[in-house]
């Protein structure tokens, strides 16, 4: 039974009817929160096909009961998928030699920071480096180069320093700037001793040489590693069923693929550096069954850690498709140019935002990679292979000025945005012309949503999250990043 206690001198008595106005005042209290979290902003950041806004803050949209939009965008934060390691670019040797030396060391600092750094800078937490040469680069090298006819089984010529004036440069500022970037690497060819062709262009492994190639990259992460760059993944050859004739490259089959993983390379890197992931293929969609007949073969699963996958052929559904098969086997996408082979500005953004953005973190990639990072006015420097291909930015070699590219905001609109460690989470997708990922921030709890519209017309849509919504119009053909606690 509820009584009141005496009062004492100078106190006024509590009283039951007191506890009902308590009681009231808190209700009221509790209500007013509510409606607050109810209305709770949501911040919207945009860029539109006419390039009138780009990554630019646009008008703010609040929550509300309810959702009356005839397109309504279901986010729900209760269905988790796979973990995000982040977004980024490859450190090419045309880029590193690019901000090396043609850039001021100003001019460098704030490229590297709107790169690398946090927002306003665009947070990339992931990059590529190639092991030896690619068409992007200034000569063609490996890491243990000999004269025609000669071998060098016992790596006694191996070294790094072709890497030391540029491409560890860069990437150790990268790395100065977010000391959580992931840093992986792909040979496009081992050296040309090894190689069926005695050559960089052309040729596969050969037998005899599994076990000196798979030393020689386990001789490049410890490398790297001694200079303060840790390898987080290895693929062991970049487009394995292509093979350039003028830039280095080396075919290697899933049969060889397999028994070089299971024989060789698995339990070197098991033994001497355990903490960098295996990726097979790193390669197009429209081969699937590669990827799939390596993973079949049980002694290399057991060393193959994930499938990564470039977009110059097939559809990017195969992803989800082989992650279907194999769902304990990580999924990233590590590679795709574009180029003055599409020139219409607005059709790139809508493509690498809805593709390579959207459609390869729909299909499991914890990891989302575009090629090189920067390139010049001329589309280079470039030594055979791509002649029109386009950096993520465009770095003028005369007076080291930057030109922020479809790829820079399309990239943006998830790497500002979605942190390393963040989580899918489901959304409704593909109605109306409106694609749509969503993700959960790790450190914060924070949400966000990438919306691309790719109608020639504004589209307007609810976003519901629970009993809750809120309702925006997004201008035709643009991309929106739509972000709350």
């Amino acid at each position: 039974m509820l009584t009141a206690s005496p009062a004492l001198p100078g106190d006024g008595a509590l009283r039951p009817s007191s506890f009902k106005s308590l009681s009231a005042l808190l209700a009221a209290a509790l209500l007013t929160l509510a409606s607050a979290a109810h209305a709770q902003t949501v911040q919207a950041w945009i860029t539109t096909g006419d390039q009138t806004k780009l990554l630019a803050r646009a008008a703010d949209a609040r929550f509300h009961h309810g959702a009356t939009a005839a397109t309504i965008i279901e986010v729900d934060p209760g269905q988790r998928f796979q973990e995000m390691v982040g977004f980024g670019a490859a450190i090419t040797d045309a880029s590193a030699w690019l901000i090396q030396n043609k850039m001021t060391p100003q001019q460098r600092t704030d490229l590297l920071n709107d790169l690398f750094g946090k927002a306003p800078g665009l947070g990339f937490s992931f990059t590529r480096l190639t092991i030896g040469a690619s068409d992007f680069s200034r000569q063609h090298y490996s890491f243990d180069d000999m004269p025609p006819g000669q071998t060098d089984p016992g790596l006694r010529h191996f070294s790094i320093d072709a890497n030391r004036a540029e491409v560890l440069p860069v990437t150790k500022a990268a790395l100065a700037i977010n000391p959580k970037l992931r840093v992986m690497a792909s040979p496009w060819s081992a050296p040309g001793w090894m190689k069926s062709t005695d050559s960089l262009i052309q040729g596969t492994l050969k037998p005899e040489a599994f076990g000196p190639f798979a030393s020689y990259l386990s001789r490049y992460v410890s490398a790297y590693a001694q200079e303060g760059v840790p390898i987080f993944a290895l693929t062991l050859q970049n487009e394995p069923h292509f093979e350039p004739k003028d830039y280095p490259g080396m075919r290697v089959d899933p049969a060889k693929r397999a028994a070089f993983i299971g024989g060789h390379l698995g339990p070197l890197l098991a033994r001497e550096h355990p903490q960098t992931k295996i990726l097979d293929w790193d390669h197009n969609w429209d081969e699937p069954w590669s990827p799939a007949d390596v993973l079949k073969d049980p002694v290399a699963n057991k060393y193959v850690n994930g499938v990564a996958w470039h977009c110059y052929g097939g559809d990017v559904r195969v992803q989800a498709a082989l992650h279907d098969r194999w769902p304990d086997k990580e999924t990233y996408f590590t590679e795709c140019s574009g180029g003055k082979w599409a020139p219409v500005w607005s059709d790139n953004l809508q493509h690498f935002a809805k593709v390579l953005v959207i459609g390869t973190t729909r299909g499991w990639a914890k990891g989302v990679l575009l090629w090189n990072l920067a390139l010049d006015e001329n589309d280079g420097p470039h030594l055979g292979g791509c002649k029109d291909c386009r950096g993520v930015v465009t770095i003028d070699s005369r007076d080291g000025k930057v030109t922020r590219n479809e790829e820079y905001y399309a990239l943006g609109h998830a790497s500002r945005f979605v942190r390393q460690g963040a989580r899918r989470i489901a959304s409704t997708s593909g109605y109306d012309q409106l694609d749509t990922v969503a993700f959960r921030n790790a450190d914060d709890g924070s949400l966000a949503l990438l919306v691309v519209n790719s109608a020639r017309q504004a589209r307007s849509f609810a976003v519901r999250v629970g009993q809750r919504s809120f309702d925006y119009t997004l201008p035709a053909t643009s991309v929106a990043t739509f972000t709350w606690q």
